[in-house]
């Protein structure tokens, strides 16, 4: 280590753990954890006792579905590490922990082709401004060449990559690495930390070509180190361990470190990295506060938890935290420490840490909290458009509200989940971004609030209109022992064009019907739009009430309501009443390599393409524009991740109604039919 490394940072400094689901993530989470002491023993997914599967539903998924924190010391240096999820569906999770982090690890597998997936943890990193290093896990059963596997890797960087080891192979094994700034070599001990050796000769003269490009990468940024590599002057490895920290802060370049975490081979090299070139608290600080308000710590996660209420998860910004500091204009209702599952209360929490806050009910993801109030940040990761519903029903009676309650607070410590009635079919909805995530969340309510539900697959929203005009009279008769009922309207029913919606007017003449029971006329024709004869509302329609006749005595609103129903009911079969389905569109984003496959998957879901063009700000990605009819949109999104190695994503809007005919339509009829017997 370089002698100029500023030992004297004692605030806590923290690092986020990303990348893709199988990465090995967690793994290297764990052995970071194990080689600084702070666990004897790493778990394992197969046995659910990884202190990153802090959860029941990650546990019994084996993959993180969450943050989660835990703190350790290395060379007597505090630092809290977060685990964040690796699927894509959970990635705004990691998004909010990443805003908060001095230094992020991005793990990735050695295999070119996958080096993709890592795509989307990069480019959130690039476009805040975080600094991050790679580690290449599991570089022990690399079967392409580092060259290749740099190729990849820089292919999905905004950032120049520089490599800062050389692998050592013995045969097709990884033995070790060589230091390129410090030029050293080291051989891979079975549970013990490396030891030095030569620098094997067959490979001195990549060792020397390597460290010149890093040299170069780094002087593209400094001009005092060009100034030297043009004079053939050899750096002195501090300015070079200088210059490093300094891009790497700026996000100007990305170191790229390697092992294999399941062995922690490579890891107490990554702690020192982390150690040398992670910045300190304060300069994160001062970089998030030219979009962040003043304050002393800043909300990035909330959690309700059983046994301690909601928890805002906090990074201390400025000053410290203590169990009676004011704050949001009350005292902290308890400060906890959170170690994998287990949460512990504490008295502080110095400068830099990460701790849980009390009864602290309307924080959200991004506020900075002051003694005065809450103030929310003026850049923060936005929840994404959600991608998949399922439909919500509880399994025992009386459970509704419950579930309401239960809902309102998995969405609040979860933002890219929603909740709500669909306004055109009733279901409750709940949406997110696919599959895995809503059946977590589903398990969540069943584990942490005590409701079950039954999840399904939702309703189309169809709507039906009609192709041709009728005349129709609605009399409603009906004698009693007092006063009777008495309506009669003559309707004029006719199609409108698509998206005009319901038009009704009246050409009364000579009083016929009383002007005061037109609108009850009107109410009764809305009223029985609601249901069609296909069992779908009724849409672009125009009703005119032509004639009519009313009775002195008998005559009511409720009267020529009824009467305007049994019209419209007449009416409406005789219209030639035809489905229409929703469209949407519909835009797909995915690496250029996979655009052919994605229009495929549109066309045999009756999508209509409108074409594709370049992804802004993302190289090497397209978008493809397409029209699909929402009732194919459902699982969409699977299938483009099955397709994508789980990075292509796609948003939409709706666009039109479409007429449906055939086989699908019928289906869809006799379905409603059936529901509604």
């Amino acid at each position: 280590m370089p002698d100029n490394v500023d030992t004297t940072v004692r605030a806590t400094r923290v690092a986020a753990i990303v990348g893709p689901y199988t990465s090995g993530k967690t793994s290297l989470f764990e052995s970071l954890l194990c080689v600084s002491g702070a666990i004897t023993r790493k778990g394992a997914a197969a046995d659910r006792s990884r202190l990153g599967d802090a959860s029941v539903e990650a546990k019994s998924r084996e993959m993180s579905v969450e943050t989660v924190a835990a703190t350790t010391t290395f060379l007597d240096d505090t630092w809290t590490l977060l685990d964040c999820p690796g699927s894509i569906e959970f990635l705004q999770d990691t998004r909010h922990a990443l805003m908060v982090a001095d230094i992020a690890v991005v793990v990735c597998d050695p295999d070119p082709a996958r080096a993709v997936m890592v795509a989307p943890f990069l480019k959130f990193l690039d476009d805040h401004g975080i600094p991050h290093l790679i580690f290449i896990n599991r570089m022990e059963h690399a079967k392409a060449s580092l060259t290749e596997i740099m190729s990849a890797l820089q292919a999905v960087s905004e950032r120049p990559l520089v490599m800062r080891q050389l692998p050592i192979f013995e045969g097709e094994t990884v033995t070790g690495y060589i230091d390129l700034i410090h030029e050293r070599a080291y051989h891979y001990e079975e549970g013990q930390p490396s030891t030095l050796i030569r620098i094997p000769t067959d490979v001195e003269a990549d060792e020397r070509a390597l460290r010149q490009d890093l040299l170069e990468s780094l002087a593209d940024f400094d001009d005092s180190l060009m100034e030297e590599l043009l004079n053939d002057a050899e750096p002195a490895k501090n300015d070079v361990f200088v210059s490093l920290k300094r891009d790497i802060a700026d996000d100007l370049v990305v170191p790229v470190l390697l092992g294999e975490a399941e062995r922690d081979h490579g890891v107490n090299r990554l702690w020192k990295a982390l150690r040398h070139d992670a910045p300190a608290p304060q300069v994160t600080w001062e970089r998030r506060k030219k979009d962040t308000p003043d304050g002393i710590a800043q909300v990035f996660k909330t959690q309700h938890a059983s046994h301690t209420g909601r928890l805002s998860w906090v990074r201390v910004w400025q000053g410290c935290l203590t169990d009676q500091t004011t704050i949001v204009g009350q005292k902290i209702g308890g400060l906890y420490a959170l170690q994998g599952a287990d949460v512990t209360k504490i008295a502080t929490a110095g400068m830099g840490a990460i701790a849980a806050v009390g009864r602290l009910e309307d924080t959200h993801p991004g506020d900075v909290l002051s003694e005065a109030g809450c103030f929310p940040a003026e850049i923060w990761p936005q929840p994404p458009q959600r991608l998949f519903a399922l439909k919500l029903s509880t399994i025992k009676a009386g459970d509704d509200v419950k579930l309401s309650t239960a809902l309102a607070k998995l969405t609040a410590d979860d933002v890219s989940l929603h909740f709500g009635h669909d306004p055109d079919t009733g279901e409750l909805l709940l949406w997110g971004m696919g599959e895995v995530h809503l059946m977590v969340a589903v398990d969540r309510l069943r584990n942490a609030f005590n409701v079950e539900v039954k999840a399904e697959r939702p309703k189309v929203p169809f709507k039906e209109t009609i192709k041709t005009s009728v005349t129709e009279r609605g009399r409603h008769k009906r004698q009693t022992g007092g006063h009777g009922q008495f309506g009669d309207a003559v309707l004029e029913v006719k199609p409108l064009a698509r998206g005009e919606g319901f038009v009704f007017t009246d050409r009364i003449v000579g009083g016929v019907v009383p002007k005061n029971y037109i609108p009850a006329v009107e109410a009764g024709v809305r009223d029985s739009l609601s249901k069609g004869p296909l069992g779908f509302p009724v849409v672009d329609v125009g009703v005119t009430l032509t004639d009519g006749s009313y009775h002195a005595v008998d005559s009511s609103e409720m009267a020529f309501k009824t009467a305007a129903g049994i019209g419209m009911r007449a009416a409406l079969p005789k219209c030639t009443p035809t489905l229409l389905e929703p469209i949407w569109a519909v835009s797909v984003a995915v690496p250029s390599e996979w655009t052919s496959k994605a229009q495929r998957a549109l066309s045999q879901r009756r999508a209509q393409i409108l074409g594709y063009d370049k992804r802004p700000g993302w190289q090497g990605w397209d978008v493809v524009k397409a029209q699909v009819p929402q009732m194919e949109v459902h699982d969409l999104i699977l299938e483009l991740r099955s397709l994508t190695m789980g990075v292509g994503t796609f948003e939409w809007t709706f666009d039109h109604l479409q007429e449906l005919s055939g086989r699908i339509a019928d289906k869809a009829v006799a379905d409603a039919q059936g529901d509604a017997e």
